[in-house]
């Protein structure tokens, strides 16, 4: 009997309801027929027949007398999805027998084809934007107090420039002042200063250190050969195949494991391994320990030769010539000549140190004693105060460079964002185990792989840029859902590895996953607060605001 319900309603009534079909409602009010049953194309071409509009024949050149059919090319189909989201898909789609996902309510194909599904699609989305919208909201909270912090550290790093501006200004006068002093004290003492180094001592320090400079290079050298075949072998170890009876590999690899002091590959992970089923002799146990115990306490040990061999190559020479020679001149201890001034009335002192004065002036003009003058060991003094000077003031200005550095990049949209949400982040690592290894990312760092089992770690790569994708533009949120890390260690017969690390919003920093895409080609995924815009300011992924409470279910 629903035919009665419809007697009310004018034939023309019920074509219009049938001609709405695929049109966005933004232009539902363009679809109407005109007087004389006509409609105009949208683009004003030509007027057409009420009749033809959605009549599966394009009439119009572009195509708008058929939203609801697949009729005319390149066009969009609206579905309306009552109980979710209405959404647009290709004309070429419409009446395929094709059931949409994004067309929930059936109406792209005949009635009775797909059944309409709307609610509960709609309650899951609704369910699922409930769930990201909790989360955006916690991580904002967090990455206010990121925002907050960069604010605090723009405040102290001005405040560093400010203070270094000033102290640069004072340091450079008192370097002047004390520059001054030296250059004078050095061209009284040039042509006594020249004469002491020709001395043997000091030729002999030259040649030493010279000699240790060549020494160092070789080691350096050495140390980096041993590294690189330690690579070499380690890769050998873990990757051979132990059933292939190879006697040279294994034999290369028990050689490696017992120089290096490593179980062996096939007992790594058992309980308890002796040193026997190591394959570890006691021989060359009992040789270690022993030539441990015949180094000499005062023998550099390798530490030392890494670190403190550059201090002392970078000795100051003449400085130590002219204290040796300032010691070996001074009287020794409890001189009667030196010390009778001590036992003496402060009147005649005066009168003391000019008759001393004169008895070393004689000794001297006669040959016996060499010239006893203070003014080497004065340069040296005055000279080693200004270096001091320097090295201070190179320091603050030092201090300040990198302080302006990092307040250019605290608010960058190229470095740690408009909002310095990023800044608090500098140097935080994430890590997460993945089969054998261990991977971490120290954001802005460096990414590595760190074996569980012992053996090398590999560099992955260091940071060289947010989302460099060209459809991407900085500032937006998908700009900084990419970091790049790259140029890590070579991979065997490989390319340099690098990371491409996808972060998303969330309440923690987390690196959840690790996937090797290509050879030596990982892709990391993590969730930062720093992502997690507060709703109103929150954009899509076209870069554009979308206001959350327009999306109605």
């Amino acid at each position: 009997m629903l035919w009665l319900l419809l007697l009310p309603l004018p034939l023309p009534a019920l074509g219009v309801v049938e001609k709405t079909l695929g049109i966005a409602p933004y232009l539902v009010s363009k679809y109407v027929p005109s007087r004389s049953n006509t409609w105009t194309c949208l683009d004003g071409s030509q007027e057409i027949p009420w009749d033809y509009v959605n009549d599966d024949s394009c009439d119009c050149a572009d195509g708008s007398d058929e939203p609801g059919t697949g009729a005319c090319p390149n066009q969009s189909f609206y579905c309306q999805n009552e109980g979710h989201i209405g959404s647009f898909i290709p004309s070429s789609r419409v009446r395929d027998g094709l059931c949409e996902p994004n067309c929930c309510d059936g109406s792209d194909e005949r009635p009775g084809v797909c059944n309409n599904v709307c609610q509960e699609v709609g309650q899951a989305y609704k369910t699922k934007v409930e769930e990201e919208t909790k989360i955006r909201k916690t991580g904002s909270k967090i990455r206010s107090t990121y925002i907050a912090y960069a604010h605090k550290e723009k405040k102290r790093l001005e405040e560093v420039i400010e203070t270094s501006t000033a102290q640069i200004t004072a340091q450079e006068k008192e370097v002047a002042r004390l520059r001054d002093i030296a250059e004078r004290a050095e061209s009284l003492s040039a042509a006594a200063l020249e004469m002491k180094q020709q001395s043997p001592l000091y030729t002999s320090l030259i040649t030493h250190s010279n000699a240790l400079k060549s020494l160092q290079r070789e080691h350096r050298k050495h140390l980096q050969r041993e590294k690189e075949l330690s690579n070499i072998l380690d890769a050998l170890r873990t990757g051979y195949n132990p059933n292939y009876q190879d006697m040279a590999v294994l034999e290369a690899v028990r050689g490696w494991e017992e120089i290096a002091g490593l179980p062996h590959i096939n007992d790594v992970g058992k309980d308890s391994v002796s040193d026997e089923e190591a394959g570890v002799e006691e021989d060359t146990v009992s040789d270690v320990a022993q030539s441990k115990e015949e180094v000499d306490d005062e023998m550099w040990s390798a530490e030392e030769l890494e670190n403190d061999l550059d201090d002392l190559l970078n000795s100051d020479y003449i400085s130590l010539l002219l204290e040796h020679d300032e010691y070996v001149q001074s009287p020794p201890e409890g001189s009667v000549l030196f010390d009778i001034a001590s036992y003496l009335p402060d009147s005649v002192v005066p009168q003391y140190e000019e008759f001393k004065e004169t008895i070393l002036s004689l000794l001297v003009s006669f040959g016996i004693i060499k010239s006893e003058t203070s003014s080497s060991t004065d340069t040296s003094r005055s000279r080693q105060v200004l270096t001091d000077a320097e090295n201070e003031l190179n320091k603050v200005k030092k201090d300040k460079e990198n302080a302006e550095n990092d307040l250019k990049e605290i608010f960058n949209i190229h470095g740690y964002g408009l909002e310095g949400e990023w800044k608090k982040l500098d140097g935080t690592c994430l890590r997460t185990e993945n089969g054998d290894y261990t991977y971490e990312v120290c954001l802005f760092g460096e990414a590595k792989q760190i074996p569980n089992k012992g053996g090398s770690t590999f560099s992955l790569g260091k940071f060289a840029s947010w989302n460099p994708s060209p459809d991407v533009k900085p500032g937006e949120e998908a700009y900084y859902q990419k970091q790049i890390y790259n140029r890590g260690t070579r991979c065997w017969n490989g390319p340099e590895r690098n990371v491409v690390l996808l972060l998303s919003c969330g309440t923690e920093n987390t690196l959840n996953s690790v996937v090797e895409l290509e050879k030596c080609e990982y892709q990391f995924t993590g969730t930062t607060p720093a992502l997690c815009r507060p709703l109103d300011s929150f954009e899509g992924r076209n870069g554009k605001k979308s206001n959350a409470g327009k999306d109605e279910l």
